[in-house]
């Protein structure tokens, strides 16, 4: 039987509520605890990328959107659209792997409007969209027939949602142009600065770059600095992720780039633990931040409009000048609300109109 809007969105809400339990230490030796401990350990093992750390910031961001009064003030301009409108349709989502549940928006997007999932799961993360999938299913269990994972081939679907990079995007749209579709490409973030950050800020500014080690299309990748920018504040500022270079992976990132840079004799700063090189490029690699200096505000509006397709937002106290780009305080660029949807593409919209 299909759920109705309200029982859905009183399902996500529970689980919400389950995760912020979690995280609280309230679900200790329950049921609900030892699943979610035992996910969490799983996942780490399958892709080292994903330690404790990262996956409780996942479920973190994850149980912010589901509190009730979001849901219902994101759903408000779709709801009649939603209740009248939609009839069930088979919805593909490949998934991405980057960070952990980096899909469950889209997860979301489909269930709440009353379609049926259909997830091709990342190898990079085959663990926990499952494991939040079950918990859904055990909190509202007519949920049971409307989700359906693999890892296989995908067959008999409505609509496709996918998420890639540049080049896996190329081959979504080969194969899946002919179905009504969302296909994201990479995108960065970047931070436009005044040089009146106090350390707060710039402490904030440094989650933003750090969090999850850098690897998600809302990390910072680049800084947007004024002439003369001196960057002694900012390495005081985030000295405390030094610890950052305890995770083997992020070291040898970190070293290999380096030394690329030494053997080059190329420009750079370095504190130890992240290399800022001067450079154009939107896109760093890990353990590198690039910066770039403007002269006026001109410059910084021509920089985003310029790049507007490949910045997923930006972060900044200061530039609110554009409209095109989303802009986010110091600190919360991975903690998006429901309404902030990946490569500006409103995802509910879709899932109400374009699969009719």
């Amino acid at each position: 039987m299909q759920p109705n809007l309200d029982t859905r969105k009183n399902a996500f809400t529970a689980l919400g509520k389950v995760l912020d339990d979690f995280i609280g230490g309230k679900l200790e030796n329950t049921d609900k605890g030892e699943f979610l401990n035992k996910k969490i350990d799983k996942a780490s093992i399958e892709n080292p990328w994903f330690d404790k750390t990262s996956i409780l910031n996942a479920f973190n961001g994850i149980s912010l959107m589901l509190k009730k009064e979001k849901l219902t003030y994101w759903l408000t301009k779709y709801e009649s659209r939603i209740v009248n409108s939609v009839i069930p349709k088979d919805i593909a989502v490949i998934m991405a792997g980057n960070l952990p549940l980096v899909s469950f928006h889209d997860f979301l997007c489909v269930l709440i409007t009353g379609h049926n999932f259909i997830g091709k799961l990342s190898t990079n993360d085959q663990v926990l969209p499952v494991a939040l999938a079950d918990l859904l299913i055990n909190i509202e269990p007519s949920f049971k027939d409307k989700i359906n994972f693999t890892s296989g081939i995908l067959q008999d679907f409505d609509a496709v949602i996918a998420t890639g990079s540049d080049n896996s995007s190329r081959y979504f749209e080969y194969y899946f142009g002919k179905y009504p579709h969302i296909i994201r490409k990479n995108r960065n973030s970047i931070a436009v600065l005044d040089g009146s950050e106090d350390k707060d800020s710039l402490k904030a500014l440094s989650k933003d770059i750090f969090m999850y080690y850098g690897m998600g299309c809302r990390n910072v990748s680049k800084l947007l600095v004024p002439e003369n920018y001196s960057f002694t504040t900012f390495f005081e500022s985030i000295d405390s992720w030094r610890s950052i270079m305890d995770f083997y992976k992020y070291k040898n990132n970190y070293d290999y780039n380096k030394a690329l840079f030494l053997v080059n004799k190329t420009e750079h700063f370095d504190n130890g633990f992240l290399l800022v090189k001067k450079d154009e490029r939107l896109s760093s690699p890990l353990a590198v931040l690039y910066f770039q200096k403007y002269y006026s505000e001109k410059n910084i509006t021509n920089y985003i409009t310029n790049n507007k397709d490949s910045i997923q937002c930006v972060v900044s106290k200061s530039y609110d000048k554009t409209n095109t780009t989303n802009i986010v305080p110091f600190g919360k660029s991975q903690y998006p609300e429901l309404w902030d949807y990946a490569d500006g593409i409103d995802t509910i919209d879709f899932l109400i109109n374009d699969t009719e």
